[in-house]
C-alpha cells in the first residue's frame, strides 16, 4: 500500500512540473510580442515603441541568457531547500517582470523586465520541476519523465499564442502582459504545493510486471557513480555536451523567436497558428526523444535527432527562399524544426542524471543549461543581423545547418564517464 502511495506521488509531481512549465513557456511565444512591437515601431506616434529594428529581439535573447544562468542558482536552491520554494520564487519573478513591462514601452525596461526578471523566474521555475520528478522513478524511465516534465514548456504556445493574439486585439500589448503576469504567478504558486522530493532513503524500484518482483536491469545505460559539480565541470564529457547543447539549442531558438514574423507575410494575423503548431512539434519532440533515448541510449538518440535537425535547416532554406512561400510549408518546416529542437530539452537532463547522478542534479544541469542560454543569445543576435543585412532568413538557416552537421559528428564521439 505504501508503495502505491509513493507511485502516485511521483506522477503527481511529474504533472505538477509539467503544469509549471506550461505557465513558464511564455518565452516561446515571444515572436507574437515581437510582431506587435515591430508594428508599433513602424506605425510610430505617441506611446509607440521607439526601438531600433536590429534590437527588437534583445529582450528575448537576454531572457534566454538569464534563464540559463539563473538555473545554476535555482538548482542550488532546489538541491538545498527543495522544489517548492524554488518554484514560488520563480513565479514571483516572472510575475514581477511581466508587470514591469506592462507599464512601459522603453527598450531598457523591456530588457530588464522581460529579459532579466522574467528570465530569472523561468530559470527558477524550470529548475524546480524536473529534479523532484526524476527522483521518484528508476533510471529506465529517466528519458520519459524528463520528456514529460519539459514537454509543458514546449507545449505552452499552443494556448498562449492564440490567447496572446486575443488579448493583444482586446487590450493591447501592455495590458496583455499584465494579465499574463498576474495569472502565471498564481498558477505557479498553486502547483508548487504539489512538488515534493521522495522521503530520505527512498530508492525507486523497477518492477517486473508479471510477478511484481524487482526486475533485472536491461538497459543501454550502464550505472555511473554520483559526481559533484566541481568534478563534473572538470570532466571532458561535460564540455562536449556543453558544445552540443549550445549548437542544438541556439539553432532552434533563433527559429522559434522569429517564426511569427516569417509566417506573417503568408498568414497575416493568423501567424499565431504557426507558433501554436510548432509548439506541438516542440513538446512531442521532448517526449519522443525521452522514450527513444531510454530504449537505444542517449548518445545514439542525440546523433539521430541532431542529424535530422541539420537536414531540416537545409530544407528550410528552400521554403524561406521561395518568393511568396506557401503558409503550409512554413508551418510544416517550423514544426519539424521545433520537434528536433525539443529533443535537446529531454536528452540533456537525461544525460545529466545518467552520467552524474541525482545528488547534485539541480546544480549540474544548471551549469550545463548555460549552453542553452548562450546559444540562444548568440544565435538570436546573429539571426537578427543576418536578416537585417539580407532581408530574409536563408543565410540564418544555412549557418544553423552547417553547425548542426558538425554537432552530429561530435555526438558520435561521446563516451560516458568510467562506469
Amino acid at each position: 500500500m505504501a508503495q502505491e502511495i509513493i507511485k502516485n506521488r511521483g506522477w503527481s509531481v511529474t504533472f505538477a512540473g509539467m503544469g509549471i512549465n506550461l505557465a513558464l513557456g511564455i518565452l516561446y511565444t515571444w515572436s507574437i510580442f515581437q510582431a506587435a512591437i515591430k508594428k508599433s515601431i513602424e506605425q510610430g506616434g505617441e506611446g509607440a515603441f521607439a526601438w531600433e529594428l536590429s534590437s527588437i529581439s534583445d529582450p528575448y535573447a537576454v531572457c534566454c541568457l538569464v534563464f540559463a544562468f539563473s538555473m545554476i542558482l535555482g538548482g542550488k536552491v532546489q538541491d538545498k531547500f527543495g522544489p517548492r520554494l524554488t518554484a514560488v520564487s520563480g513565479g514571483a519573478l516572472v510575475g514581477a517582470g511581466l508587470l514591469l513591462v506592462s507599464q512601459s514601452t522603453s527598450y531598457a525596461v523591456w530588457v530588464l523586465g522581460f529579459g532579466v526578471l522574467t528570465g530569472a523566474g523561468i530559470g527558477f521555475g524550470y529548475s524546480s520541476a524536473t529534479p523532484p520528478a526524476l527522483k521518484w522513478f528508476p533510471g529506465g524511465k529517466t528519458g520519459l519523465i524528463a520528456g514529460l516534465v519539459v514537454a509543458g514548456f514546449g507545449l505552452a504556445p499552443v494556448y498562449i499564442a492564440p490567447l496572446a493574439s486575443y488579448l493583444l486585439t482586446l487590450f493591447g500589448l501592455q495590458k496583455a502582459m499584465m494579465v499574463f503576469g498576474i495569472a502565471f504567478f498564481i498558477v505557479v504558486s498553486l502547483l508548487a504545493l504539489l512538488l515534493v522530493n521522495p522521503p530520505p532513503g527512498y530508492v525507486p524500484v523497477a518492477l517486473n510486471k508479471e510477478d511484481g518482483k524487482q526486475a533485472k536491469p536491461v538497459s543501454p545505460h550502464p550505472p555511473y557513480a554520483e559526481m559533484g559539480t566541481r568534478e563534473v565541470l572538470r570532466s571532458p564529457q561535460f564540455w562536449k555536451l556543453w558544445v552540443l547543447f549550445f549548437i542544438g539549442s541556439g539553432a532552434g531558438l533563433m527559429v522559434i523567436g522569429s517564426v511569427a514574423s516569417m509566417a506573417k507575410a503568408s498568414m497575416g494575423e493568423a501567424a499565431f497558428v504557426a507558433v501554436a503548431i510548432m509548439a506541438v512539434g516542440n513538446a512531442s519532440g521532448r517526449i519522443i526523444a525521452g522514450v527513444v533515448s531510454d530504449a537505444i541510449g542517449r548518445r545514439l538518440a542525440l546523433v539521430l535527432f541532431t542529424a535530422l535537425q541539420a537536414i531540416n535547416m537545409f530544407l528550410a532554406t528552400l521554403v524561406v527562399g521561395t518568393q511568396g512561400s506557401v503558409a503550409l510549408m512554413i508551418v510544416l518546416s517550423a514544426t519539424f524544426i521545433g520537434f528536433n529542437y525539443g529533443t535537446n530539452l529531454a536528452l540533456f537532463p537525461a544525460f545529466t542524471k545518467t552520467w552524474w547522478g541525482l545528488k547534485s542534479f539541480g546544480t549540474n544541469y544548471g551549469f550545463l543549461m548555460t549552453a542553452w542560454g548562450i546559444g540562444g543569445f548568440i544565435m538570436t543576435r546573429v539571426n537578427s543581423m543576418l536578416v537585417a543585412a539580407s532581408g530574409g532568413y536563408t543565410y540564418s538557416f544555412v549557418v544553423a545547418g552547417v553547425l548542426l552537421t558538425f554537432s552530429a559528428a561530435i555526438a558520435f564521439t561521446l563516451r560516458g564517464p568510467r562506469a
